[in-house]
């Protein structure tokens, strides 16, 4: 059964960085996309950054330039490394994975942005 934890949020000023880890547990698998989503308070669940399994990634145009998203596919883990945090950046994060044929979530972490 295919689990996914993500790890590392938590309260930060503007300006800040922050580094979300996500493990999927598991074996006997294939990841294929890995992305990461951002739920703002009282706002819908949106996507922040996408990484393929063929090297492709994406970016929402709201983050380019301050996260990257990185993944390790032996180890099973995606990373979103978060710079320059804004008030904004505030919410739930959330692992997403295409596994085989089905999509799975994370639980989520909450990034807290003060001004």
């Amino acid at each position: 059964q295919v689990q996914l934890l993500e790890s590392g949020g938590g309260s930060v000023q503007t300006g800040g960085s922050l580094t979300l880890s996500c493990a999927a547990s598991g074996t006997g698998f294939k990841i294929y996309n890995m992305a990461w989503y951002h739920q703002a308070p009282g706002k819908q669940r949106e996507r922040v950054a996408i990484a393929t399994r063929g090297g492709t990634i994406q970016y929402a145009d709201s983050v380019k330039g301050r996260f990257t998203i990185s993944r390790d596919t032996t180890k099973k883990m995606s990373y979103l490394k978060m710079t320059t945090l804004k008030p904004e950046d505030t919410g739930v994060y959330y692992c997403h994975a295409l596994i085989d044929d089905s999509e799975y979530w994370g639980r989520g972490t909450q990034v807290s942005v003060s001004a």
